[in-house]
């Protein structure tokens, strides 16, 4: 697992984000950061920390970059939590068990 994407997730407004595109998809980017209070540049910055670690691809058309979700990062955080998850449930069990025996 790429700890750059958990990274790039820690912040509030990159997770905002995230959900922007998750609901609405393929945006550019004034569109995608309108109404967080920020600059252009303050929001560009954030697209790139979720480009680089592989979340989100801008493109250039004409002045603007559009920017998509590539879920298949997400997809692979969501895997990763899972298995935790899941070890975390059978230390759980085998504790219970042995607290019951």
């Amino acid at each position: 697992m790429n700890a750059a994407v958990f990274h790039a997730l820690g912040d509030p407004t990159r997770l905002k984000i995230v959900s922007r595109l998750c609901r609405d998809g393929l945006q550019p980017l004034g569109h995608l950061t309108e109404g967080l209070g920020m600059s252009r540049q303050a929001a560009t910055k954030h697209v790139r920390a979720l480009q680089g670690a592989g979340i989100v691809d801008m493109e250039p058309r004409g002045r603007e970059c559009v920017c998509r979700l590539r879920a298949e990062q997400l997809r692979q955080a969501e895997l990763w939590i899972a298995g935790l998850a899941a070890e975390w449930e059978t230390r759980l069990e085998a504790l219970k068990a042995l607290v019951e025996s």
